[in-house]
């Protein structure tokens, strides 16, 4: 018998990616509900009642009315987030607020649901200061790493290494001359380090010398090592430069990532490491949000499957 429980899909409107989950579960047989905290309150709308048998209630949108307590699988993709244009800012802030404590707080709480991941440890493994001291605890080799907002104490690091990169810590999306820009991994020098420094917090990294870059996408059980040649210091920055093959980890990697995931209730991630000249992998981060569908195509793993068969409980 057809299991009628739905997948919650929970994106914004443009995700490639979420498109071809939804399309493989579609020919399953498996319902599908798709919405954007954006489209809340306009067409989205949650009511939820916390009873003596716990939390019941529903979704709706314009196309479909999903059971609170009868979701199998929360798949959370980095949607736009809660808006209220037509208020004014004070009012747009405690609208803002009330929705996502509110709202959010129903979507968390699903009984019996299969989160990936869960946005409230989305949240927790983001920080990339939590995600480094975790990769470290797991076993895996990390970089020297300075967070920092001292100039003395950036020099200093920098004096210490004989090649330093700066990250940002978080990379929102700014606009320059209204053309959309992030901040770049670079090199730095002691002489790029200055007062500027003062104004926030900074992450200084010791550059791996490396031969090439891992991408590792965990889906639940399954572990796909992706090695990505390309002679570029962040590889993100030119996808037409890059090739790839199908690795294998090294040992004890495998027990590393999951003790991270462990660590941070995830069941699904996206591994960065620099392979040394050494041949050893070294941990960069893990974006518990990652884009993974691109490499399927470029390797022919089998990596939709795995994630439809995640959601659908398969596994």
């Amino acid at each position: 018998m057809t299991d009628p429980r739905p997948v919650l899909v929970v994106t914004s409107l443009h995700d490639p990616t979420a498109d071809v989950v939804i399309t493989e579960l579609h020919d399953r047989g498996i319902p599908v509900v798709r919405f954007d905290s954006g489209d809340f309150p306009a067409t989205l709308s949650v009511d939820a009642e916390i009873t003596s048998n716990g939390l019941q209630g529903r979704v709706r949108t314009p196309s479909r009315t999903a059971d609170l307590t009868a979701v199998r699988a929360l798949y959370y993709r980095r949607p736009s987030g809660f808006t209220f244009p037509h208020l004014s800012p004070q009012d747009a802030k405690f609208a803002v607020t009330q929705a996502r404590y509110g709202v959010g707080g129903v979507l968390a709480s699903l009984p019996g649901c299969l989160y990936v991941n869960h946005p409230h440890r989305i949240g927790d493994a983001e920080f990339k200061p939590s995600g480094l001291a975790a990769a470290v605890h797991a076993g895996f080799l990390v970089p020297p790493t300075l967070i920092t907002s001292d100039v003395d104490t950036a020099r200093s690091f920098v004096k210490r290494h004989d090649s330093v990169i700066y990250k940002p810590l978080h990379n929102p999306v700014y606009l320059v001359d209204g053309v959309s820009n992030v901040v770049k991994v670079a090199e730095v020098a002691v002489e790029d380090i200055d007062e500027r420094v003062c104004g926030t917090a900074h992450l200084f990294q010791q550059r791996v010398r490396k031969t090439a870059d891992v991408r590792v996408t965990v889906i639940g059980p399954h572990v796909f090592c992706v090695r990505i040649d390309s002679e570029l210091l962040d590889w993100r920055t030119d996808y037409d430069r890059l090739a790839y093959s199908v690795v294998e980890p090294p040992p004890g990697i495998d027990r590393a990532l999951r003790a991270y995931l462990d660590h941070f209730g995830l069941v699904f991630g996206a591994f960065d490491f620099a392979v040394g000249d050494d041949g050893r992998w070294w941990f960069l981060e893990c974006n518990p949000s990652g884009q993974w569908y691109w490499l399927e195509p470029e390797t022919g793993l089998p990596m939709l499957a795995a994630m439809a068969d995640l959601l659908e409980g398969k596994t």
